[in-house]
């Protein structure tokens, strides 16, 4: 399995922010250039994380985002499935009507069980935990 770019600098942008937490709003440029990630991309990334409140905006000279939430309140598995827009690794996994085959595929029922397993290990993850491990 590949996750996409969208989750993986999803990801990013959640732990910078968490990293470099300050009272003071983050303006999207930082990041983009302490991750070393399109600016363009990361406003594309970041309106869903907004929408789903993980992130709030701030207008005017001094505007910027901060999280939303505590880092300690967030987990790995939360933000890979917004942006994947689902916790599971295929289609017929999430629905079943998805495919004809699908009552009766063995492998169905593998997919179900490897995305079950794989987001419960990212749900075991928080943002906090990473922030303190990767970032002194």
């Amino acid at each position: 399995m590949k996750l996409s770019t969208r989750s993986r600098y999803g990801t990013r942008l959640i732990l910078d922010m968490a990293a470099h937490d300050s009272k003071s709003p983050i303006q999207l440029g930082e990041i983009a250039r302490r991750q070393n990630i399109s600016l363009k991309y990361l406003e594309q990334i970041i309106r869903p994380l907004k929408r789903a409140n993980y992130i709030k905006s701030f207008r005017g000279s001094k505007g910027g985002h901060l999280l939303n939430r505590k880092p300690e309140e967030i987990t790995v598995g939360e933000v890979v499935a917004l942006l994947e827009g689902s916790s599971h690794l295929t289609t017929c996994a999430k629905n079943p009507r998805s495919c004809s085959r699908s009552e009766r595929c063995l492998t169905r029922f593998l997919w179900v069980e490897a995305s079950q397993a794989f987001f419960d290990r990212l749900n075991q993850i928080w943002i906090n935990s990473l922030r303190s491990k990767y970032y002194v």
